[in-house]
């Protein structure tokens, strides 16, 4: 399955003012030029040992073919970015986990302040058709907007769905936790107290069937959480042998992805795609296409499997 590919623009950095916010937010649009009624993509970067995958300059390989077949894709740097170097002293650290989802919902309050700035952009959004889509670290802020929460570490749950965002794409995102996780991950309040048990919107979840995290025992099953233990629609792609980084998702040939493979990112973008054009027009066919194309090739690169 290979689609038309249209030309894009790339607009960064795009600087944002957030009440409260320790630095104002920087913001990379990505679009195609030709199409209205576009479609949205909030994109959250994760963590990792690259100075610039954790920010709006990550996720490229996504973002780039999002943005070829119709998206807008929306990427903040987030205050956990090593581009930022923050200090242990400022609150949130080290994850942010509350100022990540703000950034998300800041970004949605002024749609029409980045349609006016980004050239050729102006009155072709669809500020309806909003999906999240998060790796790892940013596959909690994603999931946090549909309703996934965690226990704050005095006592309060951090409860921030946003109904404008209707569906998420999680990318080897982290699971559900407990306290007995080990240190120092362990000792981070959305880490041990993570819960998908609120989150009902549609989702599809992609994960690795070799992606071991070091803060859980249960292995790469620790990543399907977000699948198996949230109620609602939702998908599941395993992708085999398939590590953390999924084959290069956050970064053309970047040297912390141990499993690099052009073909399981191929994957990757062809289906969120047909995923996100089913989710938002009913009437298109190419996700059936997709899943079917999926399945005559699982027992070589991966399985897809839907509740």
């Amino acid at each position: 399955m290979m689609s038309v590919q249209n030309q894009i623009i790339s607009v960064s950095p795009i600087v944002l003012k957030v009440p409260n916010r320790i630095v104002d937010m920087e913001i990379c649009v990505t679009a195609p030029l030709s199409g209205d009624n576009l479609p949205i993509i909030l994109f959250s970067h994760g963590g990792g040992y690259s100075n610039f995958l954790s920010s709006y300059k990550g996720g490229a390989p996504l973002s780039d073919y999002w943005a070829s077949q119709g998206f807008v894709v929306i990427k903040p740097t987030h205050l956990s970015s090593k581009t930022l170097n923050l200090g242990a002293e400022t609150p949130g650290y080290p994850i942010y986990a509350e100022s990540r989802v703000e950034d998300m919902k800041s970004i949605l309050d002024q749609l029409d302040f980045i349609e006016n700035i980004v050239p050729t952009l102006k009155g072709r959004m669809n500020h309806e058709n909003i999906a999240a889509a998060g790796h790892s670290g940013g596959g909690l802020t994603a999931a946090m907007l549909l309703g996934a929460s965690y226990t704050h570490d005095n006592g309060n749950e951090i409860y921030l769905p946003d109904n404008r965002v209707k569906t998420a794409i999680l990318l080897a995102v982290s699971g559900e936790g407990d306290k007995g996780m080990p240190a120092p991950w362990g000792k981070v309040d959305i880490v041990n107290s993570f819960r998908y048990t609120k989150m009902n919107p549609p989702a599809f979840v992609i994960t690795g069937e070799k992606d071991i995290s070091p803060i859980s025992s249960r292995g790469a099953e620790y990543y399907t959480d977000a699948y198996f233990k949230s109620p609602g629609e939702k998908t599941l792609l395993t992708l085999f042998d398939g590590e953390h980084m999924l084959g290069g998702i956050t970064g053309y040939d970047a040297e912390e992805t141990t499993d690099e493979d052009p073909e399981r990112v191929a994957i990757i973008q062809e289906m969120t795609t047909a995923y996100l054009h089913s989710i938002f027009n009913p009437e298109n066919r190419s996700w059936e296409e997709a899943v079917k194309k999926m399945k005559t090739i699982q027992n070589a690169l991966g399985k897809i499997e839907s509740k």
